[in-house]
């Protein structure tokens, strides 16, 4: 990674949307039945512009949709010279539409990414709910992303992202103290996505195993976090077969990254885990050339992973938290491992390989497997596993398989946080069918049958979990990594989905145990 993203500052005034010293101002507007109406925070904009805003807006051709954004110019009626209405939808949502926080985080990633190229922008879509509060500053700040750090020189045209996202607190009806607290809380977790998307992000030529590894444990000693780095001859060492299988086949050798935060008054025990697979060619079983560049993404899961971890030292929950995080560069070559090779993995089980492109599961097992030495209470990882989520679930939706209690926790944590997750069952039949004649177990179904492909995965996974500990494993093939055109506050490229959800559930157990 050349350089880290230039994160945008956030900042809160007491001053108003009408007089606050900013470039542009964001206001609220929703649908209410064949009208629209103006949100809390653009009462006063409206009266300083003579009660004609709504006409103003109509005029141009809004309607209140969710995530529609007009400009209006003021011409020196506010301090600003442009208000941003962005539309919030109807007044009472239609089925299925996203929850009121997620609506108001999408609405202010879209209107800081309509306002591009503005230095200083005002936020007016106020709220008494410091949740609300939380919402829109993070949907603001994760939307003011552009990685470009690779570009020579910037075209003329460009336009950079907000530089400063100013809160505007007169509305609020609370203090700025209170909501400093919030905006600082907002920072550390948008300055965390930030790290893994630009993980995400950087191409697989500089960021092969150890080097993945050595910012890894950068970003945790710059955090006070614990940090232990096996590398390959440790690996070696210690027996860790799955890493190593997958590894091998690299110039680039795998290593494993243990990262832990452990208060005192800690008395539950979180284990993350997170793939780390640099680049994926599928190995011997190579994949298609068709999409093949975008597998510098299948390390979303440990970028996520390690990110969550700075986030955690930032926000010092009150749980022990332990990140595993496997690495390793899945490539073709005279070391590489082969259909039909028996591994040992770490612990003992022995899994015949059926296909090198089923890769994810060979380091993460061994993974867990290491996390369940630490005895923790919960094992929740992530991770870009299957096609078969994508063909599930969509882009957008993360597949959730384990143990019912923590899955209900997960995706209850994921629509808190505008991350969505769906559980998916762990079938007898698909476990019954990767038995193996000749070793304890087939990464994928012995027969080739590729139904329930995302289940296989997790069943797989659920092999290496210990006894009586509860587990989840999430599935974010297509969620962590747009290759469409961006929308609300998520870019192009990285994502950092599902760091929102773990830091919830981590607060949650923190909280409720």
């Amino acid at each position: 990674m050349t350089r880290p993203t230039e994160a945008a500052v956030l900042t809160v005034s007491a001053a108003g949307a009408v007089d606050a010293e900013v470039d542009a101002v964001v206001i609220g507007v929703h649908r209410d039945g064949d009208q629209l109406g103006l949100g809390p925070g653009a009462v006063g904009v409206d009266a300083a512009l003579g009660g004609r805003l709504l006409d103003v807006l109509a005029r141009l051709g809004a309607s209140g949709v969710a995530g529609e954004v007009v400009k209006v110019a003021t011409l020196g009626a506010t301090t600003a010279p442009v208000v941003a209405a962005v539309g919030l939808g109807p007044v009472e949502p239609a089925p299925g539409a996203p929850a009121p926080h997620e609506n108001y985080r999408r609405a202010a990633g879209a209107a800081i990414r309509a306002l591009t190229g503005t230095d200083r922008v005002g936020l007016a879509l106020v709220d008494s709910d410091p949740t609300l509060t939380q919402a829109v500053l993070e949907g603001a700040a994760l939307a003011a992303y552009d990685f470009v750090q690779y570009k020579s020189e910037l075209a003329p045209t460009y336009r950079p992202p907000v530089r400063e996202i100013v809160y505007l607190a007169d509305a609020t009806g609370r203090g700025d103290v209170e909501l400093q607290t919030e905006t600082d809380r907002a920072k550390a977790v948008v300055d965390a996505v930030r790290l893994a998307r630009d993980w995400i992000n950087t191409p697989p030529n500089d960021l092969r195993p150890p080097t993945f590894a050595a910012q890894a444990a950068a970003a945790a000693v710059e955090a006070g976090l614990e940090v232990e780095v096996l590398d390959t001859d440790a690996l070696v060492a210690g027996g860790y077969g799955g890493i190593l299988a997958v590894g091998l086949g690299s110039a680039a050798g795998p290593q494993l990254v243990r990262i832990a935060w452990n208060p005192p008054e800690s008395t539950k025990h979180v284990a993350l885990v997170g793939k780390g697979i640099t680049f994926d060619t599928g190995g011997i079983s190579i994949k298609p050339a068709q999409g093949m560049q975008d597998m510098k993404s299948d390390m979303s899961g440990a970028a996520v992973v390690v990110a969550t971890m700075t986030a955690i030292a930032r926000l010092q929950p009150a749980v022990k938290v332990t990140a595993y995080v496997p690495m390793a560069e899945n490539m073709p070559s005279g070391s590489a491992y082969r259909p039909g090779d028996v591994v040992t993995m770490y612990g003992g089980t022995r899994v015949e390989v059926l296909n090198t492109d089923a890769e994810g599961r060979m380091i993460l097992a061994d993974a867990i497997a290491r996390a369940g030495e630490d005895s923790p209470d919960y094992i929740v990882e992530t991770s870009t596993l299957t096609g078969g989520q994508i063909v599930s679930l969509g882009e957008r939706i993360s597949g959730v398989m384990g143990s019912d209690g923590l899955s209900g926790r997960v995706k209850d944590a994921g629509g808190r946080t505008g991350e969505p997750m769906w559980p998916m069952p762990l079938p007898d039949e698909v476990r019954s069918g990767m038995d193996s004649a000749i070793a304890d177990v087939t990464q994928i179904n012995a027969g080739f049958d590729r139904a329930g492909h995302m289940l296989q995965g997790g069943s797989f996974l659920s092999r290496f979990i210990p006894d009586g500990v509860e587990w989840v494993h999430i599935d974010i093939a297509g969620p962590s990594y747009n290759t469409k055109t961006p929308h609300g506050y998520t870019p192009k490229g990285g994502t950092g989905i599902p760091l929102r959800t773990l830091l919830a559930l981590v607060e949650d157990i923190a909280r409720e145990g």
